[in-house]
């Protein structure tokens, strides 16, 4: 079938029923949650765009049998090619504002990854491989919106998977079978969980001998039985007013605890168990890392310009870009924009090509991109707190404007140039970006987001080239010449 429309995805949602848990109640159907619709809509509008006339060329690529698919899915073969891939990302990007940090070109690309690799599954056996070429046709042909869990539950952090006081309290594989793999226990964080076709769970490395129960990598339907989602407790419950919240009201992400219990995965969805090293090198041999933290930066990019502009206009809403002190803040946060869009770029021109003969991203640009994206963003979001100062704290609510103090509010809450009803919006937009729950939870979202940005910095210094900087130092210490030598 071609790319799906929103009213398909929102069709499919309706005819698999998962089993979502939200405020301790049982979720009869997703669509119609007061919790979970709003984001539904969104993600149901990135699907339509890929029908839009103009944007479709840019969201799409000519598959195999002709018929179009998700330019996430395709392979790039020139730098052109990654070029109209970013153009793809931040064309799903930008009507999300860069907040839905797990919309369905993520995961995408990495499937993509996946069958770009066949060689690191086969060394389990060829059936391994094969099963994850199939899985990806599956999900590209269908053009199903997946959600994965990487993180096992913040348990007992001084022990292993395989050392819990419970022997799955961590997800492992309790049996194998005839019809596959049986598996019990939890993994988290699944982002937009309750609203994803499809699960696909592969480890972080860190498994260690002993947790051969707990290396594996498969996928499964979000429907399957025995397969249950733990919604947190969501900030937007369906009765936030647009106005008063308009971030929270439209892109609430349930990022869920997914409980397996005694889940059947049949033999042809497995791509990879009981292999500790192999489950550990998977993120670095597959090179996911790359194609994932490509999509990554360009909405990452996104939001840095979002939060950008709200604190620009934020300042120019009271006349205040005008202070030196305030132009040096704004400069700061245009300079973490243009670093970021600098790497994006840099990664694209100085591309790796596969032994396949397609073309990825280059690391290391993308992997200082993580670091930054991860400490630049909740320093941005700093600043708007500061800009924003007490007026953040004061704003009325939009039924304000309709009550027997509409006059006050008109009068006193207008800024330099602009009336009180366009700067009350400003400030709510920025409320919600940088102080409500909601816009805490994309600030700690974005700080983890590709884990933790000390191991990170950890792992720049150990994966990285040396040779350059060792040839500049060695140039510069063969200019001392020897301690007895000649002065000149």
């Amino acid at each position: 079938m071609p790319v799906r429309t929103g009213a398909q995805y929102v069709e499919n949602l309706q005819k698999h029923p998962r089993e979502v848990w939200l405020r301790g109640e049982r979720v009869d159907d997703v669509t119609t949650h007061p919790a979970l619709r709003r984001p539904i809509e969104q993600i149901a509008r990135l699907y339509d765009l890929q029908h839009d006339p103009e944007l479709a060329p840019v969201l799409t690529g000519e598959g195999p049998d002709g018929a179009a698919v998700g330019r996430a899915f395709l392979p790039c073969r020139t730098q052109d090619d990654l070029a109209a891939r970013r153009a793809a990302y931040r064309a799903w990007a930008e009507p999300t504002l860069g907040l839905l940090g797990r919309s369905p070109d993520f995961l995408n690309t990495t499937l993509m990854a996946f069958t770009e690799s066949p060689g690191v599954f086969a060394k389990l056996g060829q059936r391994y491989a094969d099963n994850v070429q199939r899985y990806y046709e599956y999900v590209r042909d269908n053009d199903l919106f997946l959600t994965h869990a990487l993180i096992t539950p913040q348990t007992d952090r001084s022990k292993t998977a395989s050392e819990q006081q419970e022997q799955f309290l961590h997800m492992g594989v309790v049996s194998e079978g005839p019809d596959g793999l049986v598996v019990r226990g939890a993994r988290m964080l699944a982002t937009l969980a309750p609203m994803a076709d499809e699960l696909i769970i592969y480890s972080l490395p860190g498994l260690r001998p002993g947790d051969e129960k707990h290396a594996a990598c498969f996928a499964i339907p979000i429907d399957t039985p025995g397969l249950r989602l733990i919604s947190r407790a969501p900030f937007d419950d369906g009765t936030r007013h647009p106005f008063d919240h308009p971030l929270s009201a439209h892109f609430e992400e349930a990022d869920c605890l997914v409980v397996f219990d005694d889940v059947l995965v049949p033999w042809d969805r497995v791509f990879l168990h009981g292999d500790v090293a192999l489950a550990n090198a998977l993120y670095s041999e597959t090179n996911l890392r790359q194609h994932t933290a490509h999509q990554t930066g360009v909405r990452g990019l996104v939001k840095l310009q979002f939060v950008t502009g709200l604190a620009m206009k934020l300042s120019q809403s009271v006349k205040i870009d005008g202070f030196l002190h305030v132009q040096q803040k704004l400069g700061e946060c245009i300079a973490a924009v243009e670093q970021a869009h600098a790497l994006i770029v840099a990664s694209e021109a100085e591309y790796e090509t596969t032994d396949a003969g397609t073309v990825r991203p280059r690391f290391n640009a993308l992997q200082t991109l993580r670091v930054l994206l991860s400490t630049q963003y909740p320093k941005l979001v700093e600043v708007l707190q500061t800009l924003g100062a007490g007026g953040l704290l004061m704003m009325p609510s939009a039924e304000d404007f309709g009550s027997p103090i509409a006059e006050d509010i008109a009068r006193y809450y207008r800024g330099a140039d602009m009336p009180a009803v366009d700067r009350i919006r400003l400030y709510k937009l920025a409320w919600d970006l940088c102080g409500d729950a909601f816009g805490q939870r994309a600030l700690q979202y974005e700080r983890y987001y590709a884990g933790d940005p000390v191991r990170i910095l950890a792992m720049n210094y150990l994966s990285y080239d040396k040779s350059d900087c060792f040839r500049l130092v060695d140039r510069a210490l063969a200019l001392a010449g020897d301690p007895d030598g000649p002065v000149s």
